[in-house]
């Protein structure tokens, strides 16, 4: 454990966005394969507008979030 103020306090911002990014990314995961198990268009595009939104906040890499949409897509135009 730090010793100085500024350092404690970074150490538990860290813990906190680690545990709140593992979160949101379990999150898209599931999303992602409810989206995958049906073919239901509503379901898919809400899986779609989450991508955009994890890829805007930084979560995933825009790349990773492109591939993951245009799977989606693709199985459901499929």
């Amino acid at each position: 454990m730090p010793n100085i103020k500024s350092a404690k306090k970074r150490v538990l911002v860290n813990k906190a966005r680690a545990e709140r990014n593992k979160a949101h990314k379990s999150a898209l995961k599931t999303v992602i394969k409810k989206a995958k198990a049906t073919d239901d268009a509503a379901v898919v595009k809400e899986a779609i507008r989450k991508v955009d939104q994890a890829a805007a906040k930084g979560l995933i890499h825009k790349n990773n979030a492109a591939r993951k949409k245009s799977a989606l897509a693709k199985q459901l135009n499929g």
